[in-house]
């Protein structure tokens, strides 16, 4: 998928919710996360998206806070298998993302999204939609909203204690 068809997806998601939208150097890893966080005052929780692949030839995104992790038993409970972390290449092939840039918002109705809750935990949080130049910045309060508006299944994550 191109890039700016995920883009042009996530600006129609966020039609009518507050939210803001940043220009800045490419962003593919965390250094350039922090220096531009910095640099703009962002006052959000950098989110993180894994793009899963499974035995079977599915996929999920899994979309966690920056320092989340993968639970594999509790993807496995939600969506029947175990999964496993999807190689650059094949994430690229499929859903056209590039790698330290995965949008966690798309507009593929045959791939579910996992939401980890401690994402709720912050008040706003940042995504790249598409293009690794681009951030949207959303309040948390606004992400069920978000949510409603995939076509895709959107699952939650047990909390973890």
């Amino acid at each position: 998928m191109p890039l700016d068809a995920i883009h042009d997806f996530n600006r129609q998601l966020l039609t009518d919710l507050p939210h803001q939208r940043f220009e800045h150097e490419p962003i593919l890893d965390y250094a350039t996360d922090e220096r531009v966080k910095a640099r703009l005052g962002w006052q959000a929780e950098f989110s993180k998206t894994l793009f899963l692949k499974f035995k079977d030839g599915r996929f999920a995104l899994l979309l966690t806070h920056r320092e989340g992790r993968l639970d594999s038993k509790a993807v496995k409970a939600i969506l029947g298998a175990k999964p496993s972390i999807c190689s650059a290449e094949e994430m690229q092939a499929q859903i056209g993302c590039l790698p330290g840039a995965v949008c966690p918002f798309l507009p593929h109705a045959d791939i579910p999204l996992l939401v980890d809750p401690a994402l709720l935990a912050h008040h706003a949080f940042t995504w790249t939609p598409g293009h690794p130049e681009l951030t949207l910045l959303l309040a948390t309060e606004h992400l069920a909203s978000l949510l409603a508006r995939l076509p895709c299944q959107v699952s939650y994550l047990p909390a973890q204690a």
